[in-house]
């Protein structure tokens, strides 16, 4: 079985940031994505898609993402279900982010600065570099 989604787009919001009862730190947060295609005389349409981050990559994105920023997110569908109030079956469908990727120069950014460069892995701890003399090469 394969199960991988590779996504661009920009955040609906600022990312939202909380911890479980077990105490995994879990960030939310939205991709507006536009189609490919569209039909002639209509406007281009949007998808927005629920990502999920966990743990260090959680942190990563709640500590490096705003509204507005052009994000790369590879990772896994997953669809889970519940009982609603009235008794109705619910769905909803998240993207389970396994990486975040920056995506863009210092004008795609919202934040201003630099060009953006970096990423985190739901394996991998970032992080940032402020004086080059500290890198190891």
């Amino acid at each position: 079985m394969f199960n991988k989604a590779i996504l661009m787009g920009r955040l609906t919001r600022d990312p939202e940031q909380s911890t479980s009862p077990s105490g995994v730190v879990v960030t939310r947060f939205t991709l507006a994505i536009d189609r490919r295609f569209q039909r002639q005389g209509e406007e281009r349409q949007t998808d927005f898609l629920n990502i999920v981050a966990f743990n260090k990559t959680a942190e990563f994105v709640k500590k490096y993402f705003i509204k507005g920023q052009l994000a790369l997110v590879s990772g896994s569908i997953q669809t889970r279900s519940w009982d609603g109030p009235d008794g109705q079956k619910r769905y909803a469908t998240d993207i389970i982010a396994e990486e975040v990727n920056f995506v863009g120069s210092k004008k795609d950014n919202p934040q201003g600065g630099a060009e953006q460069t970096g990423s985190a892995k739901a394996t991998d701890e970032f992080m940032p570099v402020d004086d080059d003399d500290k890198l190891p090469w």
